[in-house]
């Protein structure tokens, strides 16, 4: 992996890892916020990697206002982990 990619990937990581339980952010403020508002797509390839239980990729949803996809147990897991922590009804 090129170091430029692998200082945005990490750039990625901090930024959800500091996403606040009970919030949530798009994948492109996630980008945004990452220094790249161009990359929404690449923030979520490297959320569907992600398998660290530190860095809190649930919390990460679509623009739209729908969930998106969850890698440690599909939607419905999303959706619980969201609901216990409030962010969702």
């Amino acid at each position: 992996m090129s170091s430029l990619k692998e200082k945005f990937r990490q750039r990625v990581l901090n930024v959800v890892k500091n996403i606040q339980k009970g919030k949530t952010m798009t994948y492109k403020e996630v980008a945004k916020r990452s220094s790249n508002a161009l990359a929404a797509r690449a923030v979520g390839n490297i959320m569907a990697k992600n398998f660290d239980q530190k860095v809190p990729c649930h919390r990460v949803i679509k623009s739209d206002g729908t969930l998106g996809n969850y890698n440690r147990g599909g939607l419905k897991a999303k959706i619980k982990l969201l609901r216990k922590e409030g962010a969702i009804k």
